[in-house]
């Protein structure tokens, strides 16, 4: 099974295009994952050159936060097939809200599930607070009602929505796991989304925590006979970047934590 790492386009936005991506491909990155906002023509530039000069492109919604479920559904759909139509591996969406009901985000996986099938390009779902897959126990309800579905990993967030490294989720994530397709390396913890830098001491706990949450996954994945694993290295900037006060300096290199989480994976497993 071949590993496949993409950068995120997140917290790069000041390089232009091609520079963003000849970077990414000089440092050993496989392709990238670009979040796309309305009307932003420099990401949709970045994942053009991205398939012409060879690399992996996954492409990201995650914009979608109307509270009425009609207009919901709608601005999801429009913008749903818009990530997809620029030809990406598949599509990594915010899908739902963690204020919908369980019968109303149903609503809005159809959808997805409608756009993947039209279009051909695979929607999977990532594990995000404020969604409907914001905590284990949820998405296991959502996965009980649509089994065939999907799923980007980020334990961070559960960390953060939980409070704790989910130590008391584990059988609850352990059924949830063989739907995973795709892992976001973020390092969470108790009481935030991202650890300052995941290389410090005092976050080793945390750090093994998740890596052995994605190790389990790249055994599953495996066994399962796939050819390929993707995954995203996505410590943020600012705001998730901790900064100091008065003078908001990030305390570390988003670019480089994110760079070091993709070596330590690559020597752990290859």
């Amino acid at each position: 099974m071949k590993l496949l790492f993409l950068c995120p386009r997140w917290g790069s936005e000041s390089l232009s295009p091609l520079e963003f991506i000849r970077k990414a491909r000089e440092i050993g990155y496989n392709g990238v994952e670009i979040g796309l906002a309305d009307g932003d023509k420099l990401a949709e530039e970045t994942a053009a050159i991205a398939k012409s000069e060879g690399l992996v492109l996954v492409t990201q919604h995650y914009l979608t936060l109307e509270t009425n479920v009609d207009r919901h559904l709608e601005a999801f759909e429009k913008r749903l097939r818009h990530a997809a139509s620029l030809a990406p591996l598949f599509v990594n969406s915010h899908t739902g809200r963690d204020l919908f009901d369980l019968r109303a985000n149903l609503r809005v996986f159809d959808i997805a599930d409608r756009v993947a099938a039209d279009t051909g390009v695979p929607v999977y779902h990532e594990t995000h607070r404020g969604r409907c897959l914001h905590s284990p126990w949820r998405t296991a309800e959502l996965l009980a009602a649509r089994p065939k579905t999907h799923l980007v990993f980020d334990m961070s967030h559960w960390c953060n929505v939980c409070e704790s490294l989910c130590e008391d989720q584990s059988e609850t994530i352990e059924r949830i796991l063989p739907a995973v397709r795709h892992i976001h390396a973020r390092v969470g913890h108790a009481q935030g989304p991202q650890v300052s830098d995941p290389r410090a001491p005092e976050w080793q706990h945390a750090l093994e925590a998740h890596q052995a949450w994605w190790k389990h996954i790249f055994a599953l994945r495996k066994s399962a006979g796939a050819r390929e694993l993707t995954i995203t290295p996505e410590f943020g900037p600012p705001p998730y970047m901790p900064t100091l006060p008065f003078t908001q300096i990030p305390v570390a290199s988003q670019w480089e934590i994110n760079v070091h989480m993709m070596h330590r994976l690559k020597e752990a497993w290859e």
